[in-house]
């Protein structure tokens, strides 16, 4: 179960911890993920952000994404250390590559349906015209032929 997958960390950090605080709480996080076997392929930090709801009487929190690439034994060691720092008031890791791999072959199927469809719509424009011409001339007919009864009533 070595095979290598990627994850998502979010973190809230409490709105006291200083910018020192929170590159400290990421070298620790970056250490685990280092220690497992994984990387870090991206670090985004949001900033101080309103909370939906107050957690531990804050009504703010420093919201931090870390994405990162190693086997699910780094989840188990990330998580309970994260779950024992006071400064993080709440985490979530995800795992995406299968949801990216989803995606990726939804994405393919819309795209050989809508090829599908445009090799089979362009056989219909074609015959479609075709039945608009039939319709036009009977279309033309009957007017000239109501107004023939109509002219027919003007002169009695």
């Amino acid at each position: 179960m070595s095979e290598s997958r990627q994850y998502e960390l979010i973190y809230v950090i409490a709105p006291d911890v200083d910018d020192a605080g929170v590159a400290e709480l990421h070298a620790r996080v970056e250490e685990i993920v280092t220690a497992g076997g994984g990387t870090i392929d991206k670090t985004d930090n949001w900033g101080r952000r309103r909370l939906a709801y107050e957690i531990d009487r804050h009504k703010e929190g420093t919201y931090v994404l870390e994405l990162f690439t190693g086997s699910g034994a780094i989840i188990g060691e990330l998580d309970r250390r994260l779950k024992v720092t006071d400064n993080v008031l709440r985490h979530l890791v995800v795992r995406v590559d299968e949801d990216l791999r989803k995606a990726e072959r939804e994405r393919k199927r819309r795209q050989a349906r809508r090829q599908q469809r445009r090799g089979a719509g362009e056989a219909e424009p074609a015959a479609q015209p075709e039945e608009k011409t039939a319709e036009a001339p009977a279309a033309a007919d009957e007017p000239a032929g109501d107004s023939a009864p109509a002219a027919a009533e003007a002169s009695e």
